[in-house]
């Protein structure tokens, strides 16, 4: 199949549509990938990019194309900018760029925002060809939720474009099965949306790991590992709060692999609250690294701001975590919480409980490395299972050929 991709962010930045890029590719569809120019999450081009952007227009044999835009840069109207600029370059370049290219799928990924949509829904009518979309976020219900929109009337609107957006797909696809709720709002046909998580990447799957010589080693302590996104959502600062209650266990030292808006502010935070000793930043490092961290870890951290939005959502790094056979700590609720317990893969307190959190820590360190072992056993096998990486390319290449054979027929019909 001629497959088009339309995704803001790609490779080099780390998303999973790499590793879908690459196994659609490895399955011999010819895949186009239409994206904007690397710059997440820093807001700045990268260097490598700008040095050479020929080395960056062919991925594992798919084609990028890649249209103007503006970078993240800093702040909230700089970000709104930087959505905008995506969706005019993608609907005015891309068009042209992709003149004479036939497509049987277009496929869009959208972790955020939502407006990447417009440019595939434009190249859907344009190409005569079906579109489906990969919900990984809900809009306009994570803007209310993180504060960045509070008028009921934007909010509305955005609902509004969610809608034309989704009435114009072939099928919606929802991260979490509490998505599809949420989707079936902005949805005129429920019969077109499905479930369709985020698996983990294989590079995840090692043995014999060198540990990362970024992370000063130190005999006796209890690794707590956040790899990922520093943003809003995660509730860094309920986070802190639970480093600071156990500031005085000098067994505990907090590890934060991963960049973000955020980070500013955590590393300014870090050093007010005098936590520089356990509450190490490390950076940001492409995803083939992130077992080398993993390997310091005794725990994996993942943490979403208490609102029902999040409670919906299984943040993409549970599944990582789970197939990396390492227990886990939860700060959450909702899917992503029942998640951990259904897998019997780590300890879990509601989002926000600083207090409840830290406890965890404690439970968790004190019990004897057979039973964590267990615990990260658990987890390997529930991922394996639950979030197969080949099952869920099955499914989707499936509703792939699906929806092309039918589109194709209708063409004929017509």
């Amino acid at each position: 199949m001629r497959i088009l991709i339309v995704s803001q962010y790609f490779w080099p930045e780390n998303f999973r549509v790499n590793d879908l890029t690459q196994e659609l590719v490895k399955r011999g569809h010819s895949v186009t990938v239409l994206t904007g120019v690397p710059n997440y999450p820093t807001g700045k081009v990268f260097d490598a990019f700008k040095a050479d952007r020929k080395a960056f227009a062919n991925y594992v044999g798919a084609k990028v194309c890649r249209v103007p835009m503006l970078t993240r840069g800093s702040g909230s109207l700089r970000l709104l900018f930087n959505y905008l600029s995506f969706v005019l370059g993608a609907c005015f370049f891309g068009p042209w760029r992709l003149q004479g290219q036939p497509f049987d799928i277009i496929f869009v990924f959208e972790p955020s925002p939502v407006t990447v949509g417009i440019p595939a829904v434009l190249l859907g009518r344009l190409k005569q060809a079906p579109v489906v979309f990969w919900a990984l976020d809900l809009w306009p219900e994570t803007l209310a939720a993180v504060g960045v929109v509070r008028s009921t009337k934007v909010l509305a609107a955005i609902g509004h474009l969610v809608r034309f957006i989704y009435t114009r797909c072939a099928l919606v696809l929802g991260q979490s099965r509490g998505f599809l709720k949420n989707i079936a709002k902005y949805c005129d046909d429920p019969s077109k949306i499905r479930y369709f998580p985020s698996w983990a990447e294989d590079v995840f799957i090692q043995e014999e790991l060198k540990p990362a010589p970024e992370v000063p080693p130190e005999e006796g302590l209890f690794n707590v590992l956040f790899a990922g996104n520093v943003g809003e959502a995660q509730d860094f600062p309920a986070v802190l709060d639970a480093a600071e209650i156990l500031r005085h266990n000098l067994a505990i030292r907090w590890l934060v692999v991963g960049n973000g808006r955020m980070m500013g502010w955590l590393r300014a935070e870090v050093v007010r609250r005098g936590l520089e000793r356990c509450f190490l930043l490390l950076g940001r490092f492409p995803v083939e690294r992130m077992p080398s961290f993993y390997a310091h870890a005794d725990a994996l951290l993942v943490s979403l701001k208490r609102d029902p939005v999040f409670s919906s959502t299984i943040p993409g790094k549970v599944q990582s975590y789970l197939m990396a056979g390492l227990p886990l700590l939860g700060m959450l609720d909702g899917e992503g919480a029942n998640v951990i317990l259904d897998a019997g893969a780590g300890l879990v307190c509601p989002a926000g409980d600083a207090s409840g959190l830290a406890q965890s820590v404690l439970l968790l360190a004190a019990m004897p490395k057979v039973e964590r072992l267990r615990l990260g056993s658990n987890g390997h096998v529930y991922a394996s299972k639950e979030f197969n990486r080949e099952v869920l390319m099955d499914r989707l290449e499936g509703w792939f050929v699906e929806l092309a054979g039918v589109h194709l027929r209708h063409q004929g019909e017509t």
